[in-house]
C-alpha cells in the first residue's frame, strides 16, 4: 500500500473529469449556457460573414473554448481532498501496530455462514429449507 498511494495522488488527476458533483455539473452547464448564448448573439459580422470556412473555423473556436471552460471548472472545483482519502495515509502504520482493521475482517463472517447457513441446511429435510434455516 505504501508503493501504491504515491502513484494514486501523482495520477488521480485523471479521475478528476467522471466524479463531478451535480452542483458542478449544474454550474458548467449554466457557464456553458451562457458561452453559447455569448456566441449566438455575437455581431453577424463576426460569424455570419466570410467564407464558409472561416465561419467554421470561428465556431470550431468557440467549441473549444467551451470544452476548456468545462475542463478548466471540473479541475478547479473537483478534488480529493476528503477524509477517506487522508486516512489511507494511516493505515498502513495501524496495521503494523494493532494488526488488521477488525471492521474488514471476513473470518467472523465466515464462520457464521458455515455454522447458521450450512449446517441448517444440512439438518433440514431440503423443503423449503430457508424457512426452516431461519426458524
Amino acid at each position: 500500500m505504501e508503493l501504491y498511494l504515491p502513484t494514486f495522488h501523482k495520477t488521480k488527476d485523471i479521475f478528476l473529469e467522471f466524479r463531478p458533483t451535480k452542483a458542478i455539473r449544474a454550474q458548467a452547464e449554466r457557464q456553458d449556457r451562457e458561452l453559447r448564448e455569448r456566441i449566438a448573439n455575437a455581431p453577424r459580422t463576426r460569424v455570419g460573414t466570410g467564407s464558409a470556412a472561416k465561419r467554421h473555423r470561428l465556431l470550431g473556436e468557440a467549441w473549444i473554448e467551451r470544452a476548456n471552460q468545462w475542463a478548466e471548472l471540473i479541475q478547479r472545483e473537483n478534488h480529493f481532498n476528503f477524509i477517506k482519502m487522508h486516512y489511507l495515509n494511516h493505515f498502513v502504520q495501524h496495521v503494523r501496530r494493532f494488526g488488521s482493521v477488525q471492521m474488514y475482517s471476513t473470518d467472523i463472517g465466515e464462520l457464521a455462514h458455515k455454522d447458521q447457513i450450512k449446517e441448517g441446511y444440512r439438518r433440514s429435510n431440503k423443503n423449503e429449507a430457508a424457512r426452516q434455516i431461519l426458524a
